[in-house]
């Protein structure tokens, strides 16, 4: 089976990429392209997954920059193939020939790129993240470099959509606490517990922040499973494990 990309017209020409799990070498609960290093998968399948990856970015495996997300609002700013992923959940670099990573299994997956200034970026923001300012962080860390916010876009991969995210009212009481107006995040209420919005929250957050363009590809990873792992839905079948979907984007040389 070949890879399956998800590209979006506002990063374009740059080579960027959501990639679903059609095409990888991963069987079991992580059947098909599971890039997920940090999961129980067998680490040489994990290996020829993300060298399909690489390929795909026209990039060498050593170049397909990866972190160690930890849901912070810590952003690395690349300035050449590090030794060992940076502890963050944003990366941003000004340099041609590195593909910037994220690994997600619901969290939002997120692309940036500032196309004048030649300045790119990748975040992980699941709930915890884009509450503490990861979104916000990476447009700060592309402008250090040059990029104009107002000339940046960012586009949200595939995530849990609000239909399956259900979470409990300390969740709930948690958000409305930093601010009553996320309110409108929340569907459902008195004995049915609520359900969250997570990418409205991330594109009310870029938007706030005042990015130039923000969009989401509007695919659900808990509702596909063809196309997506997921966390949550490993959660609901008991599932020992569960697979890493990667997004990827990088600059050309000039």
């Amino acid at each position: 089976m070949t890879l399956e990309i998800l590209t979006s017209d506002s990063l374009s020409p740059l080579r960027h990429g959501f990639f679903t799990r059609h095409g990888g070498a991963s069987s079991g609960v992580f059947e098909g392209l599971n890039c997920g290093t940090g999961s129980s998968d067998q680490a040489d399948i994990v290996a020829i997954n993300r060298k399909r990856v690489a390929q795909a970015m026209g990039v060498d495996t050593g170049r397909l920059i990866s972190m160690r997300q930890v849901h912070s609002a810590s952003v690395h700013t690349l300035t050449g193939v590090p030794a060992a992923p940076p502890e963050a959940d944003g990366l941003v670099t000004d340099l041609p020939g590195h593909a910037l990573t994220v690994l997600t299994a619901d969290c939002q997956p997120v692309l940036f790129a500032d196309h004048d200034a030649r300045v790119i970026g990748a975040a992980h923001a699941g709930w915890k993240g884009a509450m503490n300012g990861v979104l916000e962080a990476t447009l700060d860390a592309m402008e250090a470099l040059g990029a104009e916010r107002g000339n940046t876009v960012a586009v949200i991969g595939p995530t849990i959509s609000q239909r399956a995210y259900e979470v409990g009212w300390d969740f709930y009481d948690d958000f409305i606490a930093e601010d009553p107006d996320n309110q409108r995040f929340f569907s459902g209420g008195g004995a049915q517990k609520p359900h969250f919005d997570l990418p409205a929250y991330g594109l009310h957050r870029l938007r706030s922040a005042g990015i130039g363009h923000a969009s989401w590809t509007r695919h659900c990873t808990y509702s596909d499973e063809a196309r997506f792992y997921s966390y949550r839905r490993s959660v609901h079948r008991g599932e020992a494990d569960y697979g890493r979907l990667i997004a990827a984007i990088r600059l050309s040389p000039v």
